[in-house]
């Protein structure tokens, strides 16, 4: 019966509005009796699912809207005033269904993600064809077909072919990509134009186009402090009208004016002001490739005034490249495999450019890996064709007693000055190579720094294992307040601690796995999540999905005018509250206009929430 009531609520609210309208032209035919008998059964019927939801709150110990509600039109009924109770209970479930439809669009662009995900898969089967399966079905390891207009179901790596990948659900931009052979893809992308085969690494819920959704998801339920302060006040805000309204009726021994007060300090703009501001900024930050992670996290970013940052594949692209691969002494092509085949056991972006030059110049399924072992911050040390390789930077090389040359150090100095993080590669304990790697800036990482600088930061701090040169030259030219560089994990969670005690409000933005300690230490915690791992990821309070700090600046701009908007709800809720309260002292508001003065006011506060989902900074 109940599930039945509230299924068919939007029609029961329908048939009291025309009952309304008859109750309403029979009294003006002076038909009085049945007009009125009309309205009762207007009330009966609407009061129905109000009741019900009054019932339920009250079993769960709760005072609810619904109570209120039930308890003024009860009164109402018992005075004879039949045309307030029915206009009443119209109101208020004509009111619900509008705040559900609007509601509804806050959340739109949530369910526009859930809407694109994957449904099917191209499975290329062991003779060649292909067969259509369920995306659910596929396993790690199955090879995938993606046709011209098809929709990519799992994360994986382009094993044949050449196409344009729109990738607007897992970045927010709708901008081409190119993919061949080695490039990895992700769920939910489509393929524009060409054709792939990609072998499956992540599949099902693992997948990144999944895990937005479910970070999404799970943001909608986190309250922000400001939720959760008003969820208070309304447990002790709701019951104190109730006493109000039984303190004016012992005054005045005026029932309507009680039952009027009663509805009109009901708290439903107050109470929903908060969280569906919140919900309208979540969606818009998923909409434009910045995924938060609840209410909480937009309040925290608002009220941040330092950020820092790791250097590598945050300030810059994370796609460095080989400039230069220097051999002091022995044979070329015999180093860089030696190199090249050590690095494969990391997954540092330095690592991955050094595996990259050397597959372009020998095969490394020449040598052979007896054993690697790397050091974080530091680098990475191992056995090759029984050969003993250490590749890292300066420390790493003192920490293992090999000596750096003069000569070699005036050489390297001289590169890092030019913007380079020079690697050493020793075979024994004797230098045998210099590398030399430049990754670019991101090219919208100054307007980027600019615009929150704009909003409100105060300071600007750069963490990097890298060297002090390529540091500083970094730093020069996205105008960093403080750098810090050769730092290893912990030293960049004790710079955060540092900034934390000196009161500041701390945003950590990494990539990588080292930067995980610092992210999860800082106020709010920032990954980027193409480039970025799932560590970092999971750590963080903001994924960056398409990489770009456009993308921050946007989240932090969007966080500030979220927290504005939410205090244009509670004032607007406040202030017509106290209005119809002046109103009713006055004699000049009566229980029906209370009522939609209330349900106004509501409609009012969610309006001003939805300029959320197409804010642009």
């Amino acid at each position: 019966m109940i599930k039945f009531i509230f299924r068919h609520e939007n029609k029961i609210t329908l048939i009291s509005f025309v009952l309304i309208v008859f109750g309403l032209v029979l009294r003006f035919s002076d038909i009085t009796n049945l007009g009125n008998n009309s309205l009762i059964l207007a009330t009966i019927l609407a009061m129905f699912p109000i009741g019900i939801k009054a019932y339920q709150a009250i079993r769960m110990k709760l005072f609810s809207i619904e109570m209120l509600v039930s308890i003024a039109v009860i009164g109402a009924l018992f005075i004879g005033e039949y045309v307030e109770a029915s206009v009443v209970t119209f109101l208020f479930l004509f009111g619900s269904y509008l705040e559900a439809r609007t509601l509804e669009r806050t959340r739109s662009s949530i369910k526009e993600l859930t809407e694109m995900a994957p449904q099917e898969a191209n499975l290329i089967l062991e003779d060649g064809s292909r067969e259509l399966i369920d995306a659910d079905d596929v396993d790690i390891g199955n090879r995938i077909a993606i046709l011209p207009g098809g929709m990519i179901s799992v994360d994986g790596k382009v094993l044949k072919g050449d196409a344009e990948v729109n990738e607007a659900a897992i970045s927010g931009e709708s901008v081409l990509i190119s993919k061949t052979s080695g490039d990895r893809v992700f769920s939910g992308t489509i393929l524009d134009s060409g054709y792939l085969e990609i072998e499956a690494e992540k599949v099902g819920d693992d997948t990144t186009f999944s895990k937005i959704i479910e970070l999404v998801e799970e943001a909608q339920d986190t309250k922000s402090n400001a939720e959760r302060f008003l969820d208070r006040f309304a447990q002790y805000y709701t019951p104190g009208v109730l006493l109000l309204s039984v303190l004016v009726w012992i005054i005045t021994r005026d029932l309507h004016l009680s039952i009027t007060f009663l509805v009109i300090a009901c708290p439903g703009a107050l109470v929903i002001g908060a969280p569906v501001s919140n919900v309208a900024a979540i969606g818009n930050g998923a909409k434009n490739g910045s995924l938060i992670k609840g209410g909480e996290i937009i309040e925290k970013l608002s009220k941040v005034d330092t950020l820092v940052f790791d250097k590598t594949g945050t300030l810059t692209k994370g796609r460095p490249e080989v400039t230069d691969f220097k051999i002091y002494s022995g044979d070329e092509t015999e180093l860089i495999g030696l190199i090249g085949k050590l690095e494969t056991a990391s997954e540092h972006h330095l690592g991955r450019a050094i595996v990259e030059y050397a597959e372009k110049r020998t095969n490394l399924n020449l040598y052979k890996m007896k054993d690697a072992s790397g050091v974080k911050g530091r680098g990475i040390k191992g056995n090759i064709n029984n050969f003993k390789i250490t590749v890292g930077n300066r420390n790493m090389m003192l920490e293992n007693d090999i000596m750096i040359p003069s000569d070699v150090e005036a050489y390297v100095v001289e590169r890092e000055k030019n913007g380079n993080t020079v690697i050493f590669a020793s075979v024994g304990s004797e230098i045998k190579a210099v590398i030399s790697i430049a990754d670019k800036i991101r090219d919208d990482a100054k307007d980027a720094i600019q615009t929150m600088r704009d909003k409100g930061v105060k300071h600007i701090v750069m963490l990097t294992g890298d060297n002090f040169h390529t540091a500083q030259a970094v730093a020069q030219e996205l105008n960093i307040d403080e750098v810090h560089a050769e730092l290893l994990p912990e030293d960049k969670v004790t710079h955060v601690k540092r900034l934390k005690d000196e009161g500041r409000i701390i945003s950590m933005a990494g990539d990588g796995i080292n930067d995980a300690p610092a992210i999860a230490t800082a106020d709010v915690g920032l990954a980027m999540g193409k480039g970025g791992t799932d560590v970092s990821m999971e750590t963080a309070d903001i994924v960056l999905m398409a990489d770009k700090l456009s993308q921050y600046a946007h989240a932090f701009s969007l966080s500030k005018v979220t927290m504005r908007n939410m205090k244009q709800n509670i004032i607007i809720a406040l202030v017509t509250v106290v209005l119809l309260l002046i109103g009713v002292l006055m004699g000049g508001v009566n229980l029906a206009i209370g009522m939609f003065a209330h349900e106004a006011s509501v409609l009012i506060v969610i309006l001003n929430a939805m300029r959320l989902i197409k804010f642009k900074p």
